[in-house]
């Protein structure tokens, strides 16, 4: 039996991977998947995988590119999601800022730098012509539960993270959501360190095709909406509008998403240069 450690968000996004681990899929095929959930998100990740952590991770498609050419020795094998993650822009109950426009020159709460939060921040500045140098500023709170203490302490302003995810703490009056930011490619992809894979490839096609038949028919398993509902704590209407917007994928991702996702990174200073896609990309 060989072992192999994956990362994730212990999101919604993920649940098909626990249903195949849950199922014994993988030992089935000799494979002893281990999963461990990052409530860091894709900036803790990219640590995991630069450390050997992990071997393979499913993570946001900007934070593993801007990763990699920051010289992360990994490799993106597949997008996972195929839908934009749609990031809901969150301030503390009790703030003075009402519109996504109060915010500008105000402090950002994001989980590491590098990570989605951080990425996502820059994007938003941009869709609203904000000045990248003077009007962002950002404050490092690790995680989710770092986020609402920063937020209800005033450390920081605003949090971006996915917005169904955050949804009960809306719903709580914890957060309010003044607005969304949607990702403008794809959301998330496989990752897998280039020196693992060199070594098991075919274990590493295996759990794809696992996923993957899992992921193709994922929305037609037997409520389904109700597992999720009651995995991640949320509302069952929220989960089935979240259904409705996301779509998962089975394909390598494409060339045009890959200049598109550098084009945005170069623009906003984040990435020092465009890489050519064979560097980013493996296709297994």
């Amino acid at each position: 039996m060989k072992t192999i450690n994956i990362g994730g968000v212990p999101e919604h996004f993920n649940l098909a991977w626990y249903l195949t681990l849950k199922n014994g899929e993988y030992k089935d095929e000799g494979i002893n998947l281990r999963w461990k959930d990052y409530f860091g998100g894709s900036g803790e990740m990219s640590k995991a995988l630069r450390e050997g952590e992990i071997d393979m991770a499913v993570i946001l498609t900007e934070g593993i590119i801007k990763d990699i050419i920051d010289g992360n020795p990994s490799a993106i094998i597949q997008t996972f999601v195929a839908s934009p993650l749609i990031w809901g822009i969150h301030v503390a109950k009790d703030s003075n800022y009402h519109s996504v426009e109060d915010l500008k020159g105000t402090k950002a709460a994001i989980s590491r730098y590098g990570s989605g939060s951080h990425l996502m921040a820059y994007i938003n500045a941009q869709n609203n012509n904000w000045n990248l140098e003077k009007d962002l500023d950002f404050e490092v709170i690790k995680d989710l539960d770092g986020a609402v203490e920063g937020l209800t302490k005033e450390a920081a302003d605003y949090f971006l993270w996915e917005k169904f995810t955050t949804k009960p703490l809306v719903d709580e009056g914890v957060f309010r959501r003044i607005g969304n930011c949607p990702s403008p490619w794809p959301c998330f992809v496989i990752a897998v360190r280039k020196e693992f894979l060199e070594n098991n490839k075919e274990d590493v096609k295996t759990i794809l095709n696992i996923i993957n038949e899992t992921t193709t028919d994922f929305k037609d398993i037997p409520r389904i909406d109700a597992t999720i509902a009651n995995r991640y704590e949320q509302k069952l209407e929220d989960v089935q509008e979240w259904l409705e917007l996301t779509e998962w994928s089975q394909e390598v991702i494409d060339k045009k998403t890959i200049e598109n996702v550098q084009d945005q990174l170069l623009a906003l200073d984040i990435i020092p240069e465009k890489w050519d896609y064979n560097k980013l990309v493996t296709k297994l």
